[in-house]
């Protein structure tokens, strides 16, 4: 029997059992509801999400599944110049009627994003409402659109009209049902 005072007891010392609480959730899974729009405007694969406050304020970001953030590319530019004629750097917003805030529908571009390889892939709004921002960070950081698309990385702030916020959910899938669709994209790739 080992005494408690030799060295072979000091080794093996009493075990002790750390109980591992939860991760605490992201901000943005604190504060906002995640909806998901598949293959925007019919080209597959090309998901985005609107992260939903519940002060109805709307950030769009790139879904996890977008082409951008799968298959390793490179952002060579991103911009906001739509057309010769429309600009979303030129919203400019005031007030607490958010005056001169320029009015978007779902399918409204937000901007555009050309790859190393030539590829341009055009962001959509999403939902109808006012552009109250764009991520000018992004212009100067594209990487911040690959590396924290939730948070740093997001592309545009929409506000809804008050009527409309409860409707704007209406074509948009929950988590739940987007994860469903990206296994249903992946298993149908890998049987063909």
């Amino acid at each position: 029997m080992e005494e408690l005072g030799s060295p072979e007891a000091a080794l093996t010392g009493p075990e002790v059992v750390m109980a591992t609480e939860p991760e605490a959730p992201s901000l943005v899974d604190r504060y906002f509801t995640r909806w998901y729009k598949a293959d925007v405007k019919g080209k597959p694969c090309e998901d985005h999400c609107i992260l939903q406050h519940s002060n109805r304020i709307c950030v769009i970001t790139l879904a996890g599944s977008h082409p951008v953030l799968q298959s390793g590319k490179t952002i060579k530019s991103i911009s906001y110049q739509i057309s010769t004629n429309c600009s979303r750097l030129q919203n400019k917003v005031s007030g607490k009627f958010k005056r001169g805030a320029q009015f978007l529908t779902e399918l409204a571009p937000l901007c555009k994003i050309q790859c190393s390889d030539g590829e341009e892939f055009t962001i959509s709004s999403c939902v109808r409402g006012r552009l109250m921002e764009v991520n000018e960070n992004i212009l100067h950081q594209p990487s911040l659109l690959q590396e924290k698309p939730s948070t740093e990385g997001y592309i545009a702030v929409v506000l809804p009209k008050f009527e409309e916020s409860k409707s704007i959910t209406e074509g948009l899938l929950t988590q739940q049902q987007y994860e469903e669709v990206v296994v249903k994209r992946n298993n149908a790739t890998a049987t063909s």
